[in-house]
């Protein structure tokens, strides 16, 4: 599978190509159809799993790969729900250790879930509108 752009500038996968069309999926929403081959070009540099992965909304994508497990993601939607909240308050809260706690909220840090603020005039975490809003989208999944 490759990446190609064509008509319209729209982004596709190329599923099949044949001698005069390709049988192209729209990453947005699974669709296929042919396109002629002259109206597609391939895109450079850009790996086919993203490409589909960009089908998922950003807020969502990034929660995904900034929670490895289900305690990480029960973390992140306790900050979401209650936040803004003291570090000291989080690490009395769960059964995670100081390290894997950390880790975690590192990890939420770099990718824009969660910014470090003062609560009660000590370090804590909140979320942001990006958390908020793929917590949210999450939900309507369900």
């Amino acid at each position: 599978m490759r990446t190609v752009r064509g008509p319209g500038g729209r982004t596709y996968l190329l599923v099949k190509r044949s001698s005069d069309s390709s049988r192209v999926r729209d990453p947005k929403t699974g669709e296929e159809r042919y396109v002629a081959n002259d109206e597609l070009e391939a895109v450079s540099g850009e790996s086919p799993l993203e490409t589909a992965a960009r089908a998922v909304p950003e807020s969502v994508r990034r929660i995904l790969v900034a929670t490895p497990t289900e305690r990480g993601l029960g973390l992140l939607v306790d900050i979401v729900d209650r936040g803004p909240l003291p570090v000291v308050d989080i690490m009395g809260a769960y059964d995670l250790c100081e390290s894997d706690l950390h880790g975690l909220l590192t990890e939420f840090k770099i990718a824009g879930l969660v910014e470090e603020t003062t609560v009660y005039g000590e370090r804590g975490y909140e979320a942001t509108t990006v958390a908020k809003e793929g917590i949210e989208r999450l939900r309507e999944r369900d």
